[in-house]
């Protein structure tokens, strides 16, 4: 793997009926303009958000624990914590989010997202995937998966402008490093190109640095302190770029231009690989990572040693915090789209899957994280002005069950009621969308799915509904199977 350092000083010198798209009608980022006849109805929402940063929490957070407290519930499914009041009158949250609950005026709570399964489905929350399945979930790349949402925003950016130039920063990355890599027998799926072609892959970063803090595990077998850097982080801490995330040679840059020399000495021989769709990746990886460990405008903007540090406390010494941190730098420096996801670490039923040890960790470590680094990143894009232009989105995939489980220590896979925020660019501020029964379990109110969230950020990026690209059989279909824009979330 290719590793481009954030500071300077760091390098050695200076399936169904739908399934895919092409760009029928493009408007996309900010330009609402469209081929063929044109939507009117859209509202003046459409194309507000110029750039997203979508925050993962990977695993499934807990609703009666976040933004859906059932304060008079059981207390075998209330749990232990008690609800604070927020800056939106009449929402409560839990009472270890009081940063968060300071911005919650500025943010758009969805509380009746759901759907009938119960396993991780992170290509169900972020592509046009018509149905879930395990198989499909839980393998790295699938013949039958969809391109992520940042692959399409890249791909429908790229049929309108045209390729990005040299030295730029990539327009789909994905913080802090490649999904499921932490802990044992990685095998969820990654967001990817799918039949987009790998080309619209996310480039992803790598974490170089070190843990602060640790904490006893207990999830994968016997209990075991481990160190998490979700859980703090050393300043020095940055986040690479990795040239190809499928090689496992680090290359340092005079490695990499060692082997430019060699490759063009050879090039008549290399002309058969190219020929190659594995040759021809290796190619466009090799060429990507020349352009990012030569660009001046790539090491600045992975630099967070720029940042006063004052500010990055604010976000939160710890991986996720200085993620959230990242992303707004790379948004300034021209990333439309950036995802930080909270990964598993040491073990599986880690992050978000909190099978066990909920309650510690929830107050310990999940919860702090989340309120600093969630609460920083809006009042950052505020302050600077980026906030009206820039989407956030706090994404899962499920949520918890509604009783607790293990004891009273643990909740398990829960689908059918479960909450995401929305912030920022043409979002309707301090608005709450749908309600729960009186426990958390199932949506009385509103009932939404993934495939509507991803309808409202399409129109917020002003992509036409009715745009097409080719599935991996050449046939014309939409971005989503299904879906449509949840219109109480736009101004």
């Amino acid at each position: 793997m290719l590793r481009v350092l954030g500071s300077p000083r760091m390098l050695c010198d200076g399936l169904t009926r739908r399934e895919s798209l092409l760009a029928g009608g493009l408007g996309l980022l900010g330009a609402p303009a469209v081929l063929g006849k044109p939507d009117l109805t859209q509202g003046k929402s459409f194309g507000s958000a110029k750039n997203v940063i979508v925050l993962y929490l990977f695993g499934g957070p807990s609703q009666l624990e976040t933004f859906d407290m059932k304060p008079e519930a059981p207390l075998e499914v209330r749990g232990v914590f008690k609800p604070i009041a927020t800056k939106l009158p009449g929402v409560t949250i839990n009472e270890h989010l009081p940063k968060v609950a300071g911005v919650m005026d500025r943010v758009c709570l969805v509380r009746s997202l759901n759907h009938p399964w119960n396993f991780h489905g992170m290509q169900w929350a972020t592509t046009g995937l018509p149905e879930g399945t395990i198989p499909i979930e839980e393998t790295q790349k699938h013949a039958q998966h969809w391109p992520y949402l940042g692959s399409v925003v890249s791909y429908l950016d790229q049929q309108r402008r045209g390729p990005k130039p040299a030295g730029n920063i990539p327009d789909n990355v994905i913080l802090p490093w490649l999904l499921s890599t932490r802990r044992p027998a990685a095998f969820y799926a990654r967001p990817h190109g799918a039949f987009l072609g790998n080309q619209f892959d996310p480039v992803w970063t790598d974490f170089r640095g070190k843990a602060t803090r640790s904490m006893v595990r207990m999830s994968n077998g016997p209990a075991e302190n481990l160190e998490d850097p979700y859980l703090g982080i050393t300043p020095e801490s940055r986040f690479e770029f990795f040239g190809d995330p499928d090689t496992s040679a680090d290359l340092t840059l005079d490695r990499l231009n060692r082997r430019k020399n060699l490759l063009e000495q050879f090039d008549i021989a290399n002309r058969n690989r190219n020929q190659t769709n594995q040759g021809q990746r290796h190619d466009r990886q090799r060429q990507l990572a020349f352009d990012l460990v030569g660009s001046p405008k790539v090491r600045s903007a992975l630099d967070l040693g720029r940042e006063p540090i004052g500010l990055r406390e604010s976000y939160g010494l710890t991986l996720f915090g200085q993620g959230a941190l990242q992303a707004r730098r790379l948004v300034e420096a021209g990333c439309k789209f950036v995802t930080v996801i909270w990964d598993e670490v040491g073990q599986l039923n880690a992050g978000w899957d909190t099978h066990v040890d909920h309650k510690n960790r929830l107050k310990n470590d999940l919860l702090p994280g989340f309120d600093a680094a969630f609460s920083a990143l809006i009042l950052d894009l505020e302050q600077r002005g980026l906030l009206d232009e820039t989407l956030i989105w706090v994404a899962s995939e499920m949520g918890r069950t509604p009783k607790l489980e293990n004891n009273g220590d643990g909740r398990g896979h829960w689908g059918r009621a479960y909450s995401n925020l929305l912030v920022g660019a043409g979002v309707k501020r301090g608005t709450v969308v749908g309600r729960t029964d009186r426990i958390g379990a199932e949506v009385v109110d509103r009932p939404v799915t993934a495939k509507d969230i991803l309808a409202t950020i399409y129109h917020l990026l002003g992509v036409n509904s009715e745009t097409t690209m080719k599935d991996r059989l050449g046939r014309q279909v939409n971005l989503l199977p299904y879906g449509e824009m949840i219109r109480e979330i736009v101004v």
